[in-house]
């Protein structure tokens, strides 16, 4: 394993905080973000922001770009927050079956609902199911990852 992309709707809330979750705890690997409908070339929301740096993870620079067939392509495990992004992805482009999984369905078993718009308790309770689910898709991926990919 050597890459994971995170999809949410925007790219502007829940798959930029978990990007930077992953990016933290899996820095061997490559991971990066993208959105379904993106409002590309935003920054994170305010709010994403603010409760990452909290977490002392600073996603400031992220960008919103939109999935694609080559993003989809480069990466080895697509983690995406809800069934919907899941049947999007899998019917856009068949050959990502296999590889995608919402991101708390190890976790949690739901969907992480979207915050956009919404105060600040929305994101704190999507960032929960985010990192709960990071958390065990960590231990899953290092379970797995060559030892020499591993931190040292």
């Amino acid at each position: 394993m050597r890459s994971v992309l995170t999809v949410c709707i925007g790219n502007i809330c829940r798959s930029p905080m978990a990007e930077g979750l992953l990016a933290a705890g899996l820095p061997h690997l490559r991971v990066f973000s993208a959105g379904t409908g993106a409002l590309v070339g935003k920054p994170a929301d305010p709010m994403a922001q603010v409760l990452m740096r909290k977490r002392g993870i600073d996603i400031s620079d992220h960008v919103a770009q939109q999935v694609s067939q080559m993003l989809c392509r480069q990466a080895d495990l697509i983690l995406v927050m809800d069934r919907e992004q899941r049947r999007h992805l899998e019917s856009t482009y068949p050959f990502v079956r296999g590889k995608v999984f919402r991101i708390a369905e190890f976790s949690v078993a739901q969907d992480v609902p979207d915050p956009y718009g919404k105060d600040e308790a929305a994101f704190e309770h999507a960032l929960a199911l985010i990192d709960a689910g990071v958390r065990t898709w960590i231990d899953r991926i290092l379970k797995i990852t060559k030892p020499e990919q591993q931190p040292t």
